[in-house]
């Protein structure tokens, strides 16, 4: 394996590659995100460190199918070996540095499956915070018309089929109306919770 360790600052558009040799020479690279894959194939296999943040861990798998061994270093050793004020080049330089420490321990690349199975549980997460976020605007909603309830999804519910029936007088209409669109929003999020809680339960 080459000698050449690359540290890789990941972004969204940009990404900033610096390589460090056993001679001491540092080469920067700036590189677009579609030219990233391009940039490694054409080269030596090498140590490639990236932090393990955002989409590191899709990065890592692509690095390694050509050819590299790539080490994700957890964000909180990088910042260690920062030099000079804080630029992607800079950061890269950290990454790679923080990568060649013998006591920093590395982050293994998930696999598809296990990326899968942290994704499902973020949406399900994100599905009951948002949830609770309707639940918690309808009871304010409902509380400037004077009704006061207790907190809980199915105390929601109980209370939002009572006051969309026609023997509720004290809501009007219109209000009413809004009411319904928002059982539809609650039921829509209950369907998918049920779905997600299903796929990680298989």
């Amino acid at each position: 394996m080459n000698s050449t360790t690359i540290g890789l600052d990941i972004a969204k558009d940009t990404f900033h590659a610096v390589s460090c040799n056993i001679a001491g020479k540092m080469v920067k690279k700036k590189l677009s995100r579609s030219k990233v894959l391009p940039y490694f194939a054409n080269r030596p296999a090498c140590i490639v460190a990236i932090e393990a943040r955002d989409s590191a861990h899709y990065w890592a798998r692509e690095i390694e199918k050509l050819g590299h061994l790539v080490k994700l270093i957890p964000s909180q050793h990088v910042k260690a070996f920062l030099i000079g004020n804080k630029n992607d080049f800079n950061d890269a330089l950290a990454i790679a540095v923080a990568s060649r420490q013998p006591h920093i321990k590395e982050v293994c690349p998930n696999t598809i499956e296990q990326q899968d199975s942290q994704a499902l549980h973020k949406a399900r997460k994100l599905a009951v915070r948002q949830r609770t976020a309707l639940c918690n605007q309808i009871r304010g909603l409902a509380a400037e018309y004077g009704i006061s309830i207790n907190q809980g999804v199915s105390t929601i519910r109980k209370h939002l089929a009572i006051w969309q029936s026609e023997q509720w007088t004290k809501l009007s209409t219109l209000f009413k109306h809004l009411l319904f669109q928002l059982t539809e929003q609650l039921n829509m999020l209950d369907v998918s919770i049920d779905v997600f809680e299903s796929m990680i339960k298989t």
